[in-house]
């Protein structure tokens, strides 16, 4: 009997629960301190109140804020430094990083290897970088609140989530304003983005050399650009909205094998940009009361461009190539300017749509031609080029445009333009 509780005492040993032991900090006191004395696994709680630290958490740790209190970096390096794994941050005011670039100072700052940190419902306020996160695995920002110096220029301020060299990210739900670039990511993979919203930046979101990423259910507003996908490949985009940015709402460069569906992207100047892409699928998309709707340039070819609402664009698409562009093959688009008819009743269009034409053409390189284009001339000069296939422009050709939006509702979208920022 006794043998057999000694062989059986280390199982039982295994199974029992680890309790984690709580510390309690309050105004007046110290969290590093309390930091420093827990044990890994265990809860630091801190109370209300304000606590100018900057904290290192070198053990897997919950550092866990009651009625959000705040603490602050003294306007010097990282408020907060991360380099344990599981580490949690929950419930907290982050504020007050250092203003040095090159150091990449931080409300919150994930070194490598501290895999698994969890940064929840924290709000982050003045620092340079929001969040740095940098080499590490399954990183979670969730249903935070992150501004940065907004009395900084543009040019020197700090991203509000910047994820280098790490896989498998989780970024959702945060509010992200007034920082360089709200989600900046670089070699980043495996990662999704979802109901995120982003607005009053440089790029809503600045992605390069990441792949295999979802970016899906997220607003970008009154940014600069809204989403910047740039060298990458495998990227599902899906169920955005990009809207009221000052440039464009969605620019796809150097991508392939991506899909981009089911997306809002209104009042930009350039609703999408596309630029180098290939073998990449847009799908189901609203664009809406942009001033161009899509500027489509460099070797854009091989793409699958089908049942898209291309709708009260001052411009429906600007394409400079030297042959032809095939969209809607299978299914078609639909194009708000189209003036075709549809005898059969089959809801297609029979005859092709053009995006543009020799007119189009000479009004880009000399936009004075505008003032002329309700003028006989003109006119007559726009007949003529459709006749002589010699005097007509390349194009993108829609063979079968769909007569109806597949978009209900998309009077909605129309004048939500960036100068009319609240």
């Amino acid at each position: 009997m006794g043998s057999l509780l000694a062989l059986l005492l280390p199982a039982l040993l295994l199974a029992a629960p680890l309790w984690a032991a709580e510390w309690s900090v309050g105004p007046g006191e110290s969290i590093q301190a309390a930091i420093d004395a827990a044990a890994p696994g265990d809860i630091v709680r801190v109370a209300r109140g304000r606590y100018v630290e900057n904290l290192r958490i070198t053990k897997t740790l919950t550092v866990l804020g009651i009625d959000r209190p705040t603490i602050s970096g003294g306007l010097s390096g990282d408020t907060i430094r991360v380099s344990a794994t599981d580490v949690t941050l929950e419930n907290l005011i982050v504020t007050d990083s250092g203003s040095d670039l090159s150091a990449k100072n931080a409300g919150i700052s994930i070194l490598p290897g501290a895999h698994r940190a969890t940064v929840r419902r924290c709000d982050l306020a003045y620092n340079l970088f929001g969040l740095y996160i940098e080499n590490v695995h399954d990183p979670r920002v969730e249903d935070s609140l992150i501004t940065g110096k907004r009395d900084f220029a543009s040019s020197q301020r700090g991203n509000g989530i910047q994820l280098y060299n790490t896989r498998g990210a989780r970024i959702i739900g945060n509010n992200i304003s007034f920082v360089r670039d709200a989600i900046y990511v670089d070699v980043s993979h495996q990662a999704e983005f979802r109901r995120n919203k982003l607005h009053h930046s440089r790029y809503g979101t600045h992605y390069m050399n990441s792949y295999h990423n979802l970016w899906e259910d997220n607003d970008t507003y009154f940014n600069r650009g809204g989403l910047a996908l740039m060298e990458v490949r495998d990227q599902v985009v899906r169920n955005n909205r990009a809207w009221g940015n000052s440039d464009h709402g969605i620019m796809l460069r150097t991508i392939q094998d991506s899909l981009v569906e089911n997306n809002v992207v209104a009042g930009n100047a350039r609703g999408f940009f596309i630029y180098d892409a290939e073998y990449n699928t847009l799908r189901g998309n609203l664009v809406v009361d942009n001033r161009v709707g899509v500027h489509l340039a460099a070797g854009s070819v091989r793409n699958h461009v089908e049942m898209n609402d291309f709708i009260s664009n001052r411009e429906q698409l600007r394409y400079l190539a030297s042959r032809d562009e095939l969209w809607g093959i299978k299914d078609g688009n639909h194009w708000s300017n189209y003036l075709g008819w549809d005898r059969n009743g089959d809801g297609r269009g029979d005859v092709a749509y053009e995006a543009n034409d020799l007119v189009d053409r000479l009004t880009w390189r000399h936009p004075m031609m505008k003032l002329l284009l309700a003028s006989p001339a003109v006119q007559t000069l726009r007949l003529v080029a459709r006749q002589f296939p010699l005097l007509r422009a390349p194009s993108v050709v829609d063979n079968q445009p769909r007569m109806r939006p597949l978009h209900r509702e998309w009077s909605q979208w129309l004048g939500k333009h960036f100068e009319n920022t609240p």
